[in-house]
């Protein structure tokens, strides 16, 4: 059941964590927006109050502990507690590894690895105590097969896959009845692709994703239904694209 939950989510300034972010308040969720840029956090949360939904933000860099620490105790002090939270930060500033991008590697690292870890860091001491708790995160159809120009990239949603998979097995090995669901999509229109530097491969994404790309508010469908599901079941993964994407 969904209403009354406390979701923090991550990347909740645009695309997949906006749309979450919408379609949970309706649902009667309580939901904690972090990223970056402050005025579409704050226009976002207003929208949602406007509509009889309760939202509220903190800026968040998930690259930094602290910032996550920091929105999970803003969690417990707006609503009470955290039900779950979902992990959905992530560049995807695609190319040949001959380019050596180097920088660009490092910042996916940074935030679609170590922004992962710093998230899960800052809330399973939480979940652990109160026996509850659900982790969700997106990686991506690169995350589960190669693609030429996403060999960094594919390589931090891999290790999502690999992580999020043990923290599953663990949990339930362990008793804390904490669940994990990782989603991987497709073409999804968002502002990931403005993330390429590299003319070549973003002008072959930017075809492809206007040819196939559908709306992020599919993969807030697959986050409701994960939360959704009773606390005995886990679900956990999710691949989801456009149906006529053969990707």
């Amino acid at each position: 059941m969904i209403k009354g939950k406390v979701v923090i989510i991550t990347g909740a300034s645009s695309g997949i964590g906006e749309a979450t972010a919408r379609l949970l308040a309706r649902k009667g969720a309580k939901v904690v927006l972090g990223a970056r840029r402050e005025d579409k956090l704050k226009s976002i949360a207003e929208e949602i109050g406007k509509e009889g939904g309760q939202a509220v933000y903190q800026v968040l860099d998930v690259t930094r502990q602290s910032d996550n620490d920091d929105i999970v105790t803003f969690a417990k002090t707006s609503f009470g507690g955290v039900d779950a939270i979902f992990l959905n930060a992530g560049l995807m500033p695609s190319s040949p590894v001959s380019a050596l991008k180097t920088d660009e590697w490092h910042k996916m690292v940074d935030v679609n690895i170590k922004g992962v870890l710093n998230g899960v860091a800052a809330v399973l001491p939480t979940f652990i105590e109160q026996k509850s708790g659900h982790l969700i995160a997106t990686s991506s159809v690169a995350g589960l097969k190669a693609y030429p120009n996403s060999a960094v990239y594919g390589g931090t949603k891999w290790f999502l896959r690999d992580f999020m998979e043990v923290l599953r097995m663990e949990s339930a090995m362990e008793g804390t009845n904490i669940r994990t669901a990782t989603i991987y999509p497709a073409a999804i229109n968002t502002e990931l692709l403005d993330t390429i530097t590299d003319k070549q491969v973003s002008e072959a994404m930017h075809g492809l994703y206007a040819k196939f790309g559908i709306s992020p508010d599919r993969i807030a469908d697959v986050v409701a239904f994960a939360l959704d599901l009773p606390e005995d079941t886990t679900v956990n993964e999710f691949t989801v694209g456009p149906a006529n994407q053969p990707w």
